[in-house]
């Protein structure tokens, strides 16, 4: 079986909608709800997956909607529509299968099983062993920089599935609509979208095996790391 085709086989595609339902969220651009999402699957589904095999299938626009952060600025984030939605948290329970057991021990940002407070015990436990030394690293606008070809590369690693790195590579592109007008997106992998989180981690592991491979002690969470160094004499 191609991988595509595990992405797509009804067991999985059923509970990535039984996932989204439960995360309720906002419709996106064609005001489609959670609710409405399983008949359509019901009445659509082979047009949708005969369109992804034949690499035809074009994910509608992402809407813009912004959140305010504590520091007074705004983040962005994409919201994709509900069907869009399904089939990327497909997409991520199989990837998540291939990549959460070479994924580093230290990574901890939206994985399961892995909380933002694990990665503070983590930082506690290297001050407790009297490192000394902390480098503190936050990847400005982590989300919207990433390179598309570099991470369709990374990817290749271990997707050997031309299907699937070309369904991914069109909702890197899939553009956004922001206050009416629908751009294109070059570059970046829009947050609120449910694969976007794998392939931050996944971009991401990279730089996880380089601290690795110094012997630095760190824990990551997202596009935030803490590294420490040289232990009190």
């Amino acid at each position: 079986m191609e991988l595509i085709e595990k992405i797509l086989s009804e067991e999985n595609l059923q509970k990535a909608i039984r996932k989204v339902k439960k995360n309720k969220g906002a419709p996106g651009v064609d005001k489609m709800t959670v609710q409405e999402v399983e008949e359509w699957f019901n009445q659509y589904k082979e047009d949708l997956i005969s369109k992804i095999l034949n690499k035809q299938y074009k994910p509608m626009p992402v809407k813009r909607v912004y959140i305010p952060k504590p520091n007074g600025k705004q983040r962005p984030l994409g919201i994709p529509t509900v069907v869009d939605r399904v089939i990327q948290q497909a997409m991520l329970q199989v990837l998540s299968e291939i990549y959460e057991p070479v994924f580093s021990e230290h990574s901890y940002g939206f994985r399961p099983n892995r909380s933002a407070h694990m990665a503070m015990e983590e930082v506690l436990s290297y001050l407790n062993e009297g490192y000394e030394w902390i480098v503190d690293l936050d990847i400005e606008k982590f989300f919207d920089t990433v390179n598309h070809d570099k991470l369709i590369s990374i990817l290749r690693e271990r997707v050997n599935d031309s299907k699937t790195l070309h369904l991914i590579r069109a909702y890197l592109q899939a553009g956004i609509l922001d206050k009416g007008l629908v751009s294109s997106s070059t570059i970046g992998t829009p947050q609120g979208g449910p694969i976007s989180v794998i392939l931050s981690n996944i971009y991401l592991d990279k730089f996880d095996k380089e601290l690795e491979s110094r012997n630095l002690r760190f824990a990551r969470y997202a596009d935030y790391t803490v590294s420490f160094s040289l232990k009190v004499k």
